[in-house]
């Protein structure tokens, strides 16, 4: 598809669903929900005066630590649990327990161990991202062709090799689509996971935008913000899949 057409769509939507958006605020004459124009307004006021940057950058810093560490622990639990039977069977129970509690019903919980702080927030968002990537990660290796490692195998490779050298490449794309999944998760739990935190992150704008002065211009301002970031975020987790140990998966 044309450069033009894959920017001038989706623009050409923006800019549409605008426009349905302002008339929609005019005609209903509401005075409590903004206007786009209110929206952009009340959003570089506070690029203005710097506290934007704040929240976005202590966002930021927690869904990356939140995230960076369920991949540390995911990635290989996932291998694990994919490669030995034993371990399969002992631990699959536990991850599908815990996979479909929300983060949000842990709340209390980071409150109480860890109080109110980063490190609740950074707990929350790690559980909402670890258990995507335990799941994708297992199911990848149970995917590999069985002839890759017989193949292996008849070259007399150790195990540690065959892992390395076999398993590793061969559910690299499936850990990608994994790791694109559970950020895309951890960033939308952003909101939930600050409301334990002090004084700064993009969640807790919202939260005290809406109880400070009901100012929904800086409410949907930082819905909006949310949002972009999630897409810019989405993007350059796409870009790992033009990786070369992984391009093979995808047809294009």
């Amino acid at each position: 598809m044309p450069w033009p057409i894959r920017l001038g769509v989706p623009v050409a939507v923006a800019a549409a669903f605008l426009a349905v958006w302002w008339f929609a605020v005019i005609v209903s004459e509401t005075v409590i929900f903004p206007s786009p124009r209110d929206v952009a307004i009340g959003a570089l006021q506070l690029a203005r005066e710097g506290t934007l940057w704040e929240h976005i950058g202590a966002s930021l810093f927690r869904v990356g630590a939140g995230f960076l560490l369920a991949m540390a622990i995911g990635i290989p639990l996932g291998l694990l649990m994919g490669w030995k039977a034993l371990a399969h069977t002992a631990l699959n129970p536990i991850v599908q327990v815990m996979r479909p509690i929300s983060p949000i019903a842990w709340i209390p919980i980071a409150i109480l161990w860890f109080g109110v702080g980063d490190v609740a927030p950074i707990f929350l968002i790690f559980l909402s991202a670890v258990f995507p990537t335990v799941v994708q990660t297992a199911a990848g290796v149970h995917t590999i062709e069985p002839q890759y490692l017989r193949a292996a195998r008849n070259f007399g490779i150790t195990r540690s090799r065959l892992i390395l050298h076999v398993v590793i490449p061969a559910v690299l794309p499936q850990i990608i689509v994994g790791m694109r999944v559970s950020l895309g998760i951890s960033w939308l739990v952003v909101v939930a996971a600050e409301m334990v935190t002090l004084r700064s992150g993009l969640g807790y704008m919202i939260i005290d935008a809406r109880n400070a002065g009901n100012r929904y211009d800086l409410v949907v301002a930082g819905m909006v913000i949310i949002g972009l970031i999630g897409l810019a975020l989405d993007l350059g987790m796409r870009r790992l899949e033009g990786l070369k140990a992984v391009r093979w998966r995808y047809g294009r």
